[in-house]
């Protein structure tokens, strides 16, 4: 059937114009359902710690790491991946700009030496992940005082300025002692400081409390002054429960801290993945419990976080550490109903077993955790040399966008939907909007319908048109049940609006005649 060359308003029947979503008793398309974009958390880690993933060097000028940068988030987005976990304190350090900690050895190969020519790389990374129409996440190390890579111990590292506040331990690290009020203000000021300074969209902390007992050569963490200092202040704590106190305390202090300023902001944890062996009953392994004094269960239990990516590294098959097995553990932990976004382990072998398991870990999740699925990719590094396997995924389970998953403890009302026109030409329709809160958008959901199938697209804040064709062809199964394709109309547009708590708007929609 020929399109006719005019547009006609589902509810006022008027030639091309604009149309605010009506109430739904006075909607015609009753019976149609209306679209959805699929919604799902897509995340990777970038890692600066030595730098693993950015910089490439600590050398590089000011316009080498920018362009790293820029190649890094266009590999994330045009992977249809939706926000960045980027590590801005890899240490006591900083990788931006800071009042409280040196510029980081990482940046630019010696500790308290800023870029030249001068730039913040942390506003970089938000403005350019933002532009992009992807959220920022970022990822902080609460007590690592010094890497064994981080270079040499500057006059401006804490070690230095505060010596009583750090121990070093036997592998050469040195670190905060979490007992100590004082570490535990200073790493709440740092988070509080880029939480108010910068416009992220969350803070995200890993798998490092107390430290791993190998950095210390299997002996016990040097706490012993602390300690002591506890017990004649009349501590009643065993030792092992006083310090995951320690940790409670801190975790519990940085939820309400982020809460107190930006409650829209964030927080998010990615522990080791097995809490305790044994739980469920197949699970070995390392014990963060006892050994890391991390009571990962209990801040999940207690929802003081907003979104829990436990590091759930293995396979599907693995008996001990089984993938499925440990997510559905957790997720029976989840009490207050927060965002399960596992972490997932892809730096693998660059092979076909390996790109299976990670399409299959990303589906399972979908499967276990519909309501809202999502995964934080460890790290990088692999979407960019392993082509294969990002090609696998783009094609596969991230062949479509998706916006983050909303949260619905988050404040804050769904936006109004905006107001569009059209205009036809030959073979398409190009459409436009507007909207009266246009600063607060984050992202415009574009919808089409050819057809019986929707389709949709993604597009950032700054697009305000979106250019569809008048027909489409595509692939459907026929009444003989043979794959088929047929060229299909376009009947009906719609345009939402997103917010930057995915909240989204009523579409506003109009159909082609």
């Amino acid at each position: 059937m020929a399109i006719n060359r005019y547009v006609k308003f589902v509810f006022l029947f008027i030639l091309i114009s604009v149309q605010v979503f009506p109430q739904h008793e006075e909607l015609n398309l009753i019976e149609e359902k209306l679209p959805e974009a699929q919604r799902e958390f897509r995340a990777a880690w970038i890692a600066t710690v030595a730098n693993i993933n950015w910089p490439s060097r600590n050398d590089l000028t000011t316009e080498e790491q920018k362009g790293e940068a820029i190649k890094l988030l266009d590999l994330l987005k045009n992977n249809n991946f939706n926000a960045v976990v980027f590590q801005a304190r890899p240490q006591c350090d900083a990788l931006y700009k800071s009042d409280l900690e040196p510029w980081s050895f990482y940046l630019t190969g010696s500790q308290g030496k800023e870029p030249d020519p001068y730039y913040d790389p942390l506003e970089f990374w938000v403005d350019e992940a933002h532009k992009r129409g992807m959220e920022l996440h970022v990822w902080l190390n609460p007590y690592r005082a010094h890497h064994i890579e981080g270079g040499e111990v500057s006059e401006f590292s804490v070690v230095k300025e505060h010596p009583d506040w750090v121990v070093k331990l036997k592998s050469g690290y040195w670190w905060l002692d979490p007992s100590l009020e004082e570490t535990q203000n200073y790493s709440l000021s740092v988070v509080m400081d880029i939480t108010n300074r910068y416009d992220i969209d969350g803070i995200h902390f890993d798998d490092y409390f107390y430290p791993y007992p190998s950095y210390n050569d299997d002996e016990d963490f040097p706490d012993e002054n602390s300690w002591q200092a506890y017990l004649q202040n009349n501590g009643k704590l065993k030792r092992d429960d006083w310090r995951r106190d320690n940790i409670n305390k801190f975790i519990q202090r940085v939820y309400k801290g982020i809460k107190d300023v930006k409650p829209n902001v964030k927080f998010g944890l990615s522990p080791f993945g097995v809490w305790k062996p044994g739980y469920p009953a197949s699970i070995e392994g390392f014990d963060q419990y006892d050994k890391l004094y991390a009571d990962a269960k209990l801040w999940i239990n207690e929802g003081w976080v907003d979104y829990w990516s436990p590091q759930l590294y293995w396979k599907i098959s693995s008996i001990g550490q089984s993938y499925p097995v440990l997510l559905g553990w957790w997720k029976s932990e989840n009490k207050m109903n927060r965002h399960f976004w596992p972490g997932i382990n892809i730096v693998r072998d660059n092979n076909e077993l390996n790109t299976i398991e990670v399409i299959n870990q990303i589906m399972v999740t979908r499967g276990m955790l519909p309501e809202s699925p999502g995964n934080v990719h460890w790290s990088i590094a692999p979407l960019i040399s392993y082509s294969e396997l990002t090609g696998a995924i783009l094609k596969g389970p991230y062949k479509k966008q998706a916006l983050i998953p909303s949260t619905p403890w988050f404040k804050g009302e769904k936006p109004e939907a905006p107001k569009i026109s059209t205009e036809i030409n030959a073979d398409s329709v190009l459409i436009k909007w507007e909207h009266p809160d246009c600063k607060n958008i984050f992202n415009w959901v574009v919808y089409y319908k050819y057809g019986k199938r929707w389709d949709y697209k993604i597009l950032t804040a700054e697009t305000i048109s979106f250019k569809v064709p008048l027909n489409s062809e595509y692939s459907f199964i026929n009444e003989s049940g043979n794959l088929t394709e047929r060229k299909f109309d376009l009947s009906h547009i719609a345009v939402s609006a997103v917010d930057r708590i995915s909240n989204e708007s009523r579409p506003t929609l109009i159909e082609i005649k």
